[in-house]
């Protein structure tokens, strides 16, 4: 079989290793006659896969027993409601810090919540310029409000390729007293590299672009968060309920945990987060060096501190031949480089999955194609 170039930014491609696994245990799962989808999430076969999955996401982000973690629907999108919800009681004020699309949308559900009893939201600060982001702000830009119910980031931005946290020009928002909560969203690069989770108190991500398939969240909260959490909301969107529950209160999805059970194995394999972070580094070096030695051809618009080594994006000198270079990759099953629709040009994701060759023939074709139309 010949795999395709998959650079999507999600769902994003999966471990070969991981769907390999998951391929010669489809029919019969560990000799019980019946594929792990078909157990009863009550029961103990399916049990083992699940309490082995939770253990690994509080392995591989280096959790203390001072956090719960959680395996939830609904995906960032839901957490972007479910977080003020349940943690941003009336009265109180939640600072939101927006550096691309999805810190936007963030900000938008959690106003939304107002109406559903939670408090007001209040933007720290925001890297918008001409309808664009490209950069992380200081933290002396920020606007903080005295006693915040929490403080909110998103780590990568998907769409814009702008990332928190590279180097010590970078780091990530905190509060000037230092004991409001920093929440997180690090749907697109979670369990990429190397963060000390000690930092924030909540931690959300979906699961489908570095941990596994669509379908799965993951929700990594601190347990005093977890008790402060509201009572009265229906108990599905309640995190105590998740967290008194190990995340079983409801049926989960199974075979998608089951998936995030096999990618984390694979990264186990791999060396631990240490060696992902090495290797995502290497990719990224690869293709920013691609870009930047195009003598012009391709141009990346994020500043260079804040370059994500996730989502990748640049432009050509014109829509044309964007289309162009698109249509060619595609020809040669590179897929998934087209840039998102709000923003267009061209991007590649270097999820975990994505293997080191197939950045190597994109950056040759980069070369190529350049040298033909540049």
């Amino acid at each position: 079989m010949s795999r395709a170039l998959n650079f999507n930014a999600g769902p994003a491609s999966l471990p070969f290793a991981a769907l390999q696994r998951a391929h010669e245990e489809l029919l019969d799962f560990e000799g019980s006659g019946m594929s792990v989808m078909e157990h009863s999430h009550r029961g103990k076969v399916y049990e083992k896969v699940h309490h082995e999955a939770l253990a690994l996401v509080a392995k591989h982000l280096g959790l203390s027993k001072d956090w719960d973690v959680l395996f939830v629907q609904g995906g960032a999108s839901q957490a972007f409601a479910q977080i003020p919800l349940n943690l941003l009681e009336q009265g109180k004020v939640a600072d939101y810090v927006v550096t691309g699309a999805w810190g936007e949308k963030a900000v938008s559900e959690a106003r939304a919540c107002k109406t559903m009893g939670a408090g007001e939201v209040h933007v720290a600060a925001s890297t918008e310029k001409d309808k664009s982001y490209v950069r992380v702000p200081q933290q002396s830009e920020l606007k903080l409000t005295s006693a915040a119910a929490y403080l909110h980031c998103t780590s990568n931005e998907t769409i814009h390729g702008v990332q928190y946290g590279l180097d010590a020009s970078t780091p990530f928002p905190r509060s000037g007293s230092g004991d409001v909560p920093v929440v997180v969203d690090m749907s697109s690069d979670i369990l990429s590299r190397r963060v000390d989770a000690s930092q924030f108190g909540l931690i959300y991500a979906g699961a489908q672009k570095n941990i596994g398939p669509s379908g799965v969240t993951i929700v990594a909260i601190k347990k005093d968060l977890v008790a402060r959490g509201r009572k009265d909301l229906p108990a599905i969107f309640q995190y105590r309920t998740h967290a008194d529950n190990q995340s079983l209160y409801n049926t989960p999805p199974t075979f998608g945990i089951y998936l995030v059970r096999n990618v984390l194995a694979w990264v186990e394999s791999q060396g631990g987060i240490a060696s992902i972070e090495a290797r995502n580094d290497k990719k990224a070096a690869v293709l920013y060096d691609a870009i930047e030695g195009s003598g012009g051809f391709y141009r990346c618009p994020v500043d260079e501190a804040c370059r994500s080594k996730m989502n990748v994006v640049w432009r050509l000198p014109s829509p044309e031949l964007e289309d162009a270079f698109v249509k060619e990759a595609e020809a040669q099953r590179m897929i998934g480089l087209k840039g998102h629709r709000s923003v267009g040009g061209i991007r590649a994701s270097l999820y975990n999955a994505v293997e080191p060759a197939w950045v190597d023939t994109l950056a040759s074709f980069m070369k190529d194609f350049a040298k033909k139309r540049g």
